[in-house]
């Protein structure tokens, strides 16, 4: 089952995450919402719609901006709404 893990915790667990462009995208239920933290920082893909990020906190560490999630992606990208992704160094195994 795809965890997402940082700072040695885990940020987000599932067998239900949706693959694209090599990202797993996690349900919005499977997040240890916790640990996220929103930002004002917003990215724009031209088919899926506006990203927004959270910054991870976890045990008195920030990781600025390193989940992000399409809460109203294009038609495109309709299977990944509310689902999360991450970088910068979070870690997601399999």
């Amino acid at each position: 089952m795809p965890k997402a893990i940082w700072n040695d915790h885990v940020i987000a667990e599932s067998a239900d995450t949706v693959m694209v462009e090599g990202n797993h995208y996690f349900p919005p239920g499977s997040i240890t919402s916790e640990f996220f933290v929103p930002t004002e920082t917003q990215t724009v893909c031209p088919w899926k719609g506006t990203a927004s990020y959270f910054s991870l906190e976890v045990d008195g560490h920030q990781n600025k901006d390193a989940a992000w999630t399409y809460a109203e992606p294009k038609e495109a990208a309709e299977n990944i709404r509310g689902h999360y992704a991450f970088w910068k160094g979070v870690t997601v195994s399999e």
